[in-house]
Order: structure tokens, then C-alpha cells, then sequence
């Protein structure tokens, strides 16, 4: 009988309470060498559960044959001749979902075997019925699994969203403890039994001022990387985004305007609304095209501006950025000039070019014409996250097409 050897709801909250207890055991060295993301993703696999999903198209006869059952005749029992069909069900997800009572139920729980990846289902019946009669008696039983199914898998699809929101909490909490611990160990000045770590640290702000934040300490037992905080990246593409929109609805001036001219423009807005802690711009150029902030020799922002000449300009935009960036949680965005053609049809093309890039590891929050975001690795250590942000500019010059 299915569904009849333990209760769900039980199960899924002694599954949720597993969480913080299996998070609390990771290493502290790997917990900081990793991306969020990634310790996250591994503990997904872990806990989360797929529910069972019956393949309907995949259903097979199993066997067709007689059988016998018995019953009361004038006070006697007698065997009857029946007709014994088995049908075979292949299902996804979790079998162990098969034997676990959910919450709403009705009194009598249906019957089936449970075998490797797929359900036996029983039916049988007087010799002489046809092919419909046994058709309907499956097809009941088969419906009323499926009902049970639903009011398991709406358990289950609750346990996940909860599931995956305690990993992330439990995981980004750890995280910040096991980081504060190493910043106080760093602080107190005494040698420690510690290896260097891998920690990253962020560079605050606040006319946004881009300040960063090293541990004090005599003798440092880690080296936290510097990393521009999520409000800071997301308060420069912002400034990037506005100017970018004002050059969209002056089309008689920017069409004037070259990329240098341009990009100058773009960083003259930026220096305009953040400053460091030195006097001087904390946005630069460097070379042709970087805009950039640099904390000691390190790169922590570049925007790449580039001229849209066909898809490989993103490929080789991608290649160009992914060589300067090289330090975990570094943040960068990809500025695209369509000065000819008609953007949507730019930007389809230049999207899958992002997805096809051996670094690519997954989209990111943003998903407009106005913005795509992305996380790719870093050249040298797949572990090692960039978040990046393509922001396509429309500023048409001459009526060329793409």
C-alpha cells in the first residue's frame, strides 16, 4: 500500500531542521575559498526533493493472466477464475515520497509496488471483461495516485522554497561569522595557527564615498581580497544607466560624439557622484577604453566600452575583461555602443554569446533590454565568481545597419 509508512510533514521538517547543523559543519577554509552560490548550490542537491512525477506516456503492460479469488457460495468458499493485469509506470523524483502519508489524504491510501523507477499497478477481473473494463479499473487507480501525488508534491514544492531559503540564511550568517572571527583574530596581534585565507572583505560606501576596509592588525594571519560592495555596483551601473539614458534622448548630440568622447563623459558622471580616499578620480581610464576603480594594483570595477561590429565583439570584449579580472567577487559591466541597427535585433545577437563563453556559469537577477546580468569565473580558478552587467547604449550614428 502506498503512502502508508510514514508521515511527510515529519519528515520534511526533521529534513529542514537538518539544514543549519550541516551548514555549521562545512570547513571554514573552504566555506571562504568558495562562492556563496556554489556552497549553496552543493547543499541544494543535498536537501531539496523532487517530487514524483509519473510518466503516463511510458506506461506499459506488464502481464496479462489468469488468476483465482475466492469467495462465499451457500456457506462455502470457492475459488473463481479472474483475469490478472499489471501495468508498469515509470515515474521521476524521490520513491521515498511513495511511502510517506501527506497532510491531506483521504481514508484509504491506493495500492501498487514500488519497483526500481517505476510503479506496478494491479487489476483484476471476471475472465470475460474487455478491454475497456480493464482500461477504466486502471485508469481509476492511476487517477487516484495521481490525486495523492498532488497533495504530496504541494508539500514537498513548500519544503523546497523554505529549504532553500534556510540554506542561503545559514550560509550567509556562517559566512559572516566565520569572517568576523578571522578579522578579530587579525586584530588581536598575536601569531595564529592559521593558514591565509581567502576572505573577502567589502569597500563601503557612503557622496558614495569608495573607501576600503582593511583589517587592523600587526600581524595579519589571512589576506582578505578587496571587493566592491553589492550598493556600490549597483549604485555605479545605476549612474552608468542614467547617463546612458540621457545620451538615448539627445540622439543630435551623441550621434556627434565619438566612443572616447564618449567614455569621458561616462566618467566624468561617475567621478561626479563617488570619490576615494585620495583627491584624485577613483574612476580612471586605462589604455582605450577601462573604466575602472583600482585598490592598491588590483581591479575591483571595470566597465569595457565597446563599439557593437557584429557578434564577436562580445566574444572578444568577454576574452579582454575576463583577463584583467582575476579576483574573487570582482565586480565588472560591459558597455555596448549600437550606433547603427536596430537594438533588439543587436542585443538578440549578442546575448547567446555571453551563454556560450567556456567562463559562463549562469544568468543573473537582471534580464531586460535595459540591463542582462551574468556570473562567469575567472580564467584561472572556476570557483572564483564575476558578476558582470551588459548595459547596451543606443546612440545611432549615420544610417548603417548592423
Amino acid at each position: 500500500m502506498l503512502f502508508s509508512n510514514g508521515d511527510l510533514a515529519a519528515t520534511l521538517d526533521r529534513y529542514l531542521s537538518e539544514i543549519a547543523n550541516t551548514v555549521a559543519r562545512w570547513n571554514e577554509d573552504r566555506l571562504l575559498s568558495l562562492p556563496e552560490s556554489d556552497v549553496c548550490a552543493s547543499l541544494e542537491e543535498r536537501f531539496l526533493i523532487q517530487p514524483v512525477v509519473l510518466d503516463l506516456d511510458g506506461v506499459v503492460t506488464e502481464s496479462v493472466e489468469d488468476g483465482f479469488t475466492t469467495a462465499r457460495q451457500f456457506g462455502e468458499e470457492v475459488r473463481i477464475r479472474q483475469t490478472s493485469v499489471t501495468i508498469a509506470v515509470p515515474f521521476s523524483g524521490d520513491p521515498q515520497l511513495l511511502t510517506l502519508t501527506p497532510s491531506t489524504r483521504t481514508y484509504s491510501p491506493p495500492r501498487a509496488t514500488v519497483g526500481e523507477k517505476e510503479l506496478k499497478i494491479y487489476w483484476m477481473g471476471p475472465r470475460d471483461a474487455d478491454a475497456a473494463q480493464v482500461q477504466q479499473g486502471l485508469n481509476s487507480q492511476l487517477d487516484t495516485i495521481q490525486k495523492w501525488l498532488g497533495w504530496s508534491a504541494t508539500q514537498v514544492n513548500g519544503f523546497n522554497q523554505s529549504a532553500k531559503q534556510r540554506i542561503i540564511d545559514e550560509v550567509s550568517a556562517l559566512k559572516n561569522r566565520v569572517l568576523s572571527n578571522r578579522n578579530l583574530q587579525a586584530s588581536l596581534g598575536f601569531p595564529m595557527r592559521k593558514r591565509p585565507d581567502a576572505a573577502t572583505y567589502s569597500v563601503p560606501i557612503t557622496r558614495k564615498k569608495i573607501v576600503p576596509s582593511w583589517p587592523l592588525a600587526a600581524s595579519e594571519p589571512f589576506h582578505p581580497e578587496p571587493a566592491l560592495d553589492d550598493a556600490q555596483y549597483e549604485a555605479a551601473l545605476a549612474a552608468l544607466r542614467n547617463q546612458r539614458n540621457a545620451l538615448e534622448r539627445a540622439p543630435s548630440t551623441s550621434a556627434k560624439m565619438g566612443e572616447e568622447e564618449i567614455r569621458n563623459l561616462l566618467l566624468v558622471n561617475l567621478n561626479s557622484q563617488f570619490e576615494g580616499r585620495a583627491a584624485g578620480e577613483v574612476f580612471n581610464n586605462a589604455g582605450k577604453t577601462d573604466i575602472l576603480i583600482r585598490e592598491a594594483d588590483r581591479h575591483i570595477f571595470i566597465g569595457e566600452c565597446k563599439i557593437w561590429k557584429g557578434p564577436k565583439t562580445i566574444t572578444d570584449t568577454l576574452d579582454q575583461l575576463l583577463s584583467y579580472l582575476t579576483w574573487r567577487d570582482t565586480k565588472a559591466a560591459l558597455l555596448l555602443f549600437i550606433r547603427s541597427g536596430v537594438p533588439s535585433e543587436v542585443i538578440a545577437k549578442a546575448l547567446p554569446k555571453f551563454r556560450e563563453h567556456p567562463n559562463y556559469k549562469r544568468t543573473g537577477r537582471h534580464a531586460t533590454d535595459e540591463r542582462h546580468d551574468f556570473v562567469f569565473h575567472a580564467n584561472s580558478d572556476p570557483t572564483r565568481e564575476i558578476k558582470l552587467a551588459f548595459l547596451p547604449f543606443y546612440l545611432p550614428k549615420g544610417s548603417a545597419t548592423s
